[in-house]
């Protein structure tokens, strides 16, 4: 069972699973080393990266992450600018400092290996980690997996059925469910809210107030990014010479006497999108939501309907905060968040349904009707592939996720008005996702080996 805390977790961009995760398996890897007493002795660290990580890992900024980890940043702590810095230095000076251990040389063009011709059995998001000693001898090897949403495990955590990578509870929750299914009935059985549930089980966590702050800090840092996307101008990072588009569109909706009317929705929810997911492309802070590549989905309908001068603002961005992440916990139980293993439906596709439940939950739709929003979000991304160009979280991720908010709100508006049960269910959807993503060959994957990656010139 996991935590709404889980769900969303504050990082870097421009991937949760290829620079959020590495990040931590880098500080993972050396923490192991000093349980095993053997990082004082490290004269050399290799890294090779395997399928996606490999093939998209320099667009995605994976080398720099893993680098990050091994120095002892962690995603939650960490200033982007500081970060660059300290990368650069790595590089110009082939020294690293690993953390809590000593200061070993490091050559970034022979000890990070991309190996993009091995393809991974148990998950494409697959890298080893080996420090050898001053002879060479090794000291310590591990191979571990970013299995989407900054979410991490060892090969034996994820082949081993006693040790998975859910993260465990120090205590039983009172309504352990596994399936929408389960979660609609403990609603109907104690007569609640998708959210009270959900909030019942965290409350065995920690205080009810401690989850408060949490998801507040959460929206802080969702809306600190949009502020930082709508007034950032320039040039995305990485060669294809991507402008920003939200700070031009911001400011011709501000100066748009019809800004505020209906006809301008889209114009609105579009704008928050991009400027979340350019900053995410840009390597800025910001929340898996529930990955970094669909973090602008939610953020950018919160801001657009919760994030208002009425009084019960905070209680409605907790209460979607809350509900989306009991649905993404769903996806993430039943199938995957990961566009190596889904494509993009596993990302946008969540992201949009998540933000789906959310909305339809603040607009006081009951349990079933947030069920149905947010199985109306994924029904319309099944099949979506992951096929960034030139391996950049650029294009077109960043517009899917402002068509990804626009698709959450119809969604929710469909759940609410529609006058009869619906015919396929939450839990149902997710299978079919489950199995689309198994379906799909692996170059709509996060390869950059298909669709739009293959089709489009870099310029």
């Amino acid at each position: 069972m996991l935590s709404v805390l889980d769900i969303f977790k504050i990082g870097l961009g421009p991937s949760s699973s290829h620079t959020v995760g590495p990040m931590r398996i880098g500080n993972r890897f050396l923490k192991e080393a000093v349980a095993i007493n053997v990082l004082q002795n490290a004269a050399r660290i290799i890294i090779t990266l395997h399928g996606s990580l490999a093939l998209t890992g320099i667009g995605h900024s994976t080398d720099k992450a893993i680098i990050l980890g091994l120095l002892g940043f962690v995603p939650d702590q960490t200033n982007p600018d500081e970060a660059e810095a300290a990368f650069l230095r790595v590089k110009d000076n082939h020294k690293l400092n690993l953390h809590h251990g000593p200061t070993i040389a490091f050559d970034y063009a022979q000890d990070i290996q991309l190996r993009g011709d091995i393809i991974p059995k148990i998950h494409p998001n697959e890298m080893s980690l080996e420090m050898l000693d001053h002879k060479a001898k090794s000291l310590y090897k591990e191979t571990y997996y970013s299995v989407g949403g900054g979410f991490i495990a060892t090969q034996k955590q994820l082949i081993t059925p006693a040790i998975n990578d859910q993260i465990q509870r120090s205590k039983d929750v009172p309504f352990d469910f596994t399936s929408a299914q389960d979660l609609l009935g403990f609603c109907d059985q104690k007569n609640a809210s998708i959210e009270e549930i959900i909030l019942r089980n965290e409350d065995m966590t920690r205080p009810r107030q401690k989850t408060y702050d949490g998801l507040d800090h959460i929206w802080s840092v969702m809306n600190g990014c949009i502020e930082r996307g709508l007034n950032t101008e320039g040039v995305l990072p990485g060669g294809l010479n991507v402008s920003r588009r939200a700070p031009n569109l911001f400011h011709k909706l501000q100066n748009d006497p019809m800004s505020n009317e209906r006809e301008q929705l889209f114009d609105w929810l579009n704008v928050y999108a991009m400027a979340v997911n350019e900053e995410n492309a840009a390597g800025g802070r910001v929340v898996t939501a529930p990955t970094n590549g669909a973090a602008g989905i939610i953020p950018a309908v919160i801001k657009h309907y919760c994030d208002t001068d009425e009084s019960d603002s905070k209680i409605k961005i907790r209460r979607f905060l809350t509900v989306a992440a009991g649905i993404g916990m769903l996806y993430k139980q039943r199938a995957s968040i990961s566009g190596a293993e889904m494509g993009c439906q596993g990302e946008v596709g969540v992201a949009c349904s998540m933000a789906a439940g959310g909305l339809a939950a603040v607009w006081g739709g009951t349990p079933e009707q947030v069920e149905h929003a947010a199985e109306i979000g994924m029904e319309h991304n099944l099949g979506l592939t992951c096929d960034p160009v030139g391996g950049l979280v650029q294009i077109p991720c960043i517009e899917r996720n402002a068509i990804g908010a626009v698709k959450a709100v119809n969604a929710a508006r469909l759940a609410l008005h529609a006058s009869e049960s619906h015919k396929v269910s939450l839990d149902q959807v997710i299978e079919t996702m489950r199995q689309t993503g198994l379906d799909m060959s692996r170059k709509y994957k996060e390869t950059s080996e298909g669709g739009l990656a293959v089709n489009v010139i870099e310029c």
